[in-house]
């Protein structure tokens, strides 16, 4: 399978949006996502810009996407950028800068093809290559009982901290891979 990766623009946000809404709707959307598609798919459509145009812009956050040779998203991964000492959702606060990955989604026909680790190359270049701040570590969280996802997650070269948080569904496992 081909497919390209790229940042996401401003006026993608309808695309966004959709691969946002397919990615709910997953059979384990309720242990991968901490949102739902009921109350995704209520939002207003200037959320969705408003959201889309934030990450294009790439200052506080980056949405990467796998599209193929048609322009249809395969895929996509957030990037969220984490001042030292700011709170983030589960109440933890770091004394380092990081980023903070989230909306990792790949559609089922493209699983397996290499577009996942693709989606984290650029994910983690992006997080490297961050002027101010300076980040020392990516992370991400994962649902205890999506092995899927932390297979991936291993394989694209992310290990577990021990830092683990309550989620709506159950504990969520921190990973995260540091700056060499």
């Amino acid at each position: 399978m081909q497919f390209t990766i790229r940042a996401v623009r401003a006026e993608d946000w309808p695309l966004a949006k959709e691969l946002r809404l397919a990615g709910l709707q997953d059979p384990v959307a309720s242990i991968a996502f901490l949102d739902t598609y009921e109350r995704s798919v209520a939002l207003p459509d200037e959320l969705w810009q408003g959201r889309t145009a934030d990450a294009a812009e790439g200052k506080t956050v980056r949405q990467f996407i796998g599209e193929d040779g048609d322009g249809r998203w395969l895929g996509t991964v957030t990037v969220l950028v984490e001042p030292a000492g700011v709170q983030d959702y589960f109440g933890q606060t770091y004394d380092i800068a990081q980023t903070h990955v989230v909306g990792v989604y790949v559609r089922p026909e493209a699983r397996g093809t290499g577009l996942a680790p693709a989606l984290f190359e650029a994910a983690l270049a992006w997080s490297w290559a961050l002027p101010d701040p300076s980040v020392e570590r990516v992370r991400l969280y994962v649902h205890e009982d999506n092995a899927r996802a932390q297979a991936l997650y291993e394989k694209a070269g992310f290990t577990r901290t021990g830092v683990t948080v309550a989620a709506p569904a159950g504990r969520e496992f921190e990973y995260a891979v540091a700056r060499d």
